[in-house]
């Protein structure tokens, strides 16, 4: 019986031996632990950093986009004033090429305070960026800057070139304020 106890005994000490190498195989080691560790963190880091890097282009497009909506606000911001101010141009230009020498002579004061207060007026329209659109007659027709207001046939002049300027046109900057008023010829000759 002693036989069979110390038999037993080695077959228990054997199933022990191999549940603990189970056990031992199944637990990961502290190297095991440690790299996934490390991956999980490393996982985490890029994910932080992409979102970074997200965050700080769209930053610099935030800052460039404000940077472009400040210069448009800054250069076309008084359009609308300008607009406004172009039949006051309009109206002193017509006042001036009414005058007869005759009137010039006799008002002479006030004439020159016209033309000085028309010389102001054209200065601060450079100043912010509001330049004329003079069209000559002969020139062609450009649809971008000036209006047809008529056509009309006219003897030797070619189909598309402008016969009258009714009014100057203006821009604003690279924008057009307002297009220069024309007859254009309809003739094909």
């Amino acid at each position: 019986m002693a036989e069979r106890n110390e038999n037993e005994f080695l077959d228990d000490l054997d199933a022990l031996e191999a549940e603990f190498d189970e056990q031992e195989e199944a637990e990961p080691t502290e190297d095991e632990l440690a790299a996934d560790a490390l991956a999980i963190v490393t996982a985490e880091r890029d994910e932080f950093k992409d979102r970074f890097m997200r965050a700080l282009a769209d930053a610099e497009n935030s800052r460039k986009r404000s940077d472009r909506d400040r210069k448009e606000a800054e250069n076309y911001g008084g359009s609308k004033l300008a607009r406004d101010l172009l039949p006051v141009y309009d109206n002193m230009k017509r006042a001036l090429e009414a005058a007869t020498n005759e009137q010039r002579e006799f008002s002479a004061a006030l004439i020159e305070g016209i033309e000085l207060t028309m010389r102001e007026l054209i200065n601060v329209f450079g100043k912010h960026g509001i330049t004329p659109v003079t069209p000559e007659v002969g020139d062609k027709f450009d649809p971008k800057v000036h209006q047809a207001m008529f056509e009309a046939p006219v003897l030797g002049a070619k189909a598309g070139e402008i016969i009258q300027v009714a009014a100057e046109g203006f821009m604003l900057f690279d924008r057009l304020l307002r297009p220069a008023q024309v007859g254009v010829s309809s003739s094909t000759s």
